[in-house]
């Protein structure tokens, strides 16, 4: 069990930047977004990404991992 959960991690590290999505704050009149509504859609946005290499959604640890990756980036 240990090991696929690091080769779930590590897949997630190596796949990440590959599977990344560009995920645009902005409102829908145009203005970008600040503060609690940014951060607010900056998660759903990561969450929403978070797929494996095999484009099955990831959990746990490696879900974790991945949206506070995506979340620094």
């Amino acid at each position: 069990m240990k090991r696929l959960s690091l080769l779930a991690v590590l897949t997630v590290f190596a796949a990440g930047p590959a599977l990344a999505q560009s995920c645009n704050a902005v409102s829908a009149d145009g203005k970008p977004l600040a503060g609690a509504a940014k951060s607010s859609f900056m998660k759903k946005c990561c969450e929403d990404s978070a797929k494996s290499a095999d484009g099955k959604a990831l959990a746990g640890a490696a879900k974790t991992s991945y949206v506070k990756k995506c979340m620094k980036g």
